[in-house]
């Protein structure tokens, strides 16, 4: 019965709300569950919304929402605790929804890149689709390609296509590299030509600057403030480029990286090309570049000096070499450092080995073992591990234990994995773009599916087994007029509702 508002009991002592309030601010969870058992003015204070706010927002839930949006910051942050242990106990035990983003008609699977759940994926025939994973149907629309000269012939087939949260750009065959704004609609905003194939495509994660590898040039491509595209840099390289990269998070004109045989670039619009690392016959084997930090293996002379293949990690402000990790005879074929945990990244090598590196320390910390062939793509978090293999595994690991918690196997390599806290998109793309069994026209439909590749989408919010999947047929809008099965091309319209 003590005047709430202004005055709170702290023993023999009377303290203002505000004063206690900020005394509380200290306490955790378990701490306020005590505190608000002592009596009804401190339960009172202990459950205040400023309080279970803060706590939310420490623990990194609900970062976008005011203090204003909920009425229980409490509930909310023992509902959102109770997802996330939910979205654990599923990745563990493999329950949810899985689905095939599989296009039919015509055309060997190229490229995939994915961005926030949004699949864009390129194909022999010239198509470019997209899949949102985030919304119960799947649609693919297409995204349309400037036509060709006279506006005959069919679209040269996809090289690379990568994406970002506003972009998605796609380089083909014959040179020609074409932007689209996610925001906009299906028509290209930008387009520009190579004289020459393009052998590396870049777009920046958070920006809207492009980078592109063609011959001995590198190209920077990116709008200016009125939303006209320019070309920023052009830079003349010594050895073709086998990786090529953007810098995150930069302001001002985009920074890129790249690694030519055993050279690694780091362009700037306003500089020449700066050679980063080089060393004569010790050819890079895979790139990845963070905002600060560049990683890169590299293929050593091996057994003829006893040395090592290792992976160097370079510091981009001061360029130079901050650490050597790994110890390996096999060549390293993929490493993750950009969605890695601080300090921590991943690689793959082609021992079959899945490592993971702490960077303060310069070891390993676990060194996994599953793929029959070499490892071909990798990401991890906090906890868990995702890899892919050139047999076509895709493996999911618990970091801490070091043990697999399950797998799946497709026909061909696993080429791209990437997952966030509740869904995972593996795609299993062909080495042979031109299988046995096609004619000599590219998006010949007689191509059989099996050769075609694969996407697949793994949704674990939803509390199912993934056996007991609804099968896409099932969640079919019913729009199109035409089904395709195999080799048949049946022209029987879907159940009309």
């Amino acid at each position: 019965f003590q005047n709430e508002i202004n005055e709170v009991p702290f023993f023999d002592v009377q303290l203002p709300y505000e004063l206690a309030l900020k005394i509380f601010q200290y306490l955790g969870k378990a701490e306020l569950g005590r505190c608000a058992q002592v009596s009804r003015t401190w339960k009172i204070l202990a459950e205040d919304e400023v309080l279970w706010y803060r706590l939310c927002q420490e623990e990194g839930y609900l970062l976008d929402m005011s203090i204003s949006d909920h009425s229980c910051w409490k509930l909310a942050l023992k509902n959102c605790r109770a997802r996330e242990h939910m979205l654990k106990t599923n990745w563990k035990n493999r329950v949810g929804a899985v689905s095939q983003l599989r296009y039919e008609p015509g055309g060997v699977l190229c490229d995939v890149h994915s961005c926030d759940g949004v699949v864009m994926a390129g194909y022999t025939s010239g198509e470019v689709r997209l899949w949102d994973t985030r919304t119960w149907d799947y649609t693919a629309p297409v995204l349309a390609a400037l036509p060709g000269p006279g506006g005959a012939g069919a679209p040269p087939r996809v090289s690379f296509v990568t994406i970002n949260s506003s972009l998605a750009v796609a380089a083909y065959e014959d040179g020609t590299v074409s932007v689209w704004s996610l925001l906009v609609g299906r028509e290209p905003i930008h387009h520009f030509q190579h004289n020459q194939r393009i052998q590396a495509l870049a777009l920046a994660p958070g920006g809207a600057a492009v980078a592109t590898a063609s011959g001995f040039e590198v190209k920077l491509e990116s709008p200016d403030d009125k939303g006209f595209w320019q070309t920023p840099g052009t830079f003349e390289i010594q050895k073709l480029v086998n990786f090529l990269n953007l810098v995150p998070d930069v302001t001002g004109s985009p920074v890129a990286v790249a690694a030519a045989e055993d050279i690694v670039y780091l362009l700037r619009a306003e500089d020449p090309g700066k050679v980063l690392h080089s060393v004569y016959g010790q050819p890079v084997t895979c790139l990845d570049v963070s905002a600060r930090e560049a990683a890169f293996g590299i293929k050593t002379f091996g057994w003829l000096l006893n040395e090592p293949n290792q992976i160097l990690l370079y510091n981009l402000e001061t360029n130079q070499c901050v650490t050597k990790v790994g110890n390996s005879i096999g060549d390293f074929s993929c490493v993750n450092l950009h969605s890695s945990p601080p300090n921590m990244l991943v690689a793959g090598n082609k021992d079959r080995r899945v490592r993971v590196f702490d960077v303060r320390r310069g070891e390993a910390v676990c060194s996994l073992y599953a793929h029959q062939l070499g490892v071909s793509a990798v990401q991890m978090d906090e906890w868990k591990i995702v890899s892919g293999g050139q047999e076509g595994l895709v493996c999911v690991w618990d970091q801490r234990m070091g043990t697999k918690l399950w797998e799946m196997h497709a026909r061909h390599p696993v080429r791209h994995v990437w997952f966030n806290s509740h869904s995972l998109i593996t795609a299993n793309i062909p080495e042979e773009k031109n299988p046995r069994g096609s004619s000599i026209t590219d998006d010949d439909p007689s191509v059989h599916r099996k050769y075609r590749g694969i996407i697949y989408s793994y949704e674990f919010s939803v509390d199912q087994l993934a056996v007991d999947s609804v099968l896409p047929i099932c969640r079919s809008s019913y729009d199109e007029v035409t089904g395709y099965n195999y080799n048949i091309g049946l022209a029987v319209p879907y159940d009309s509702i």
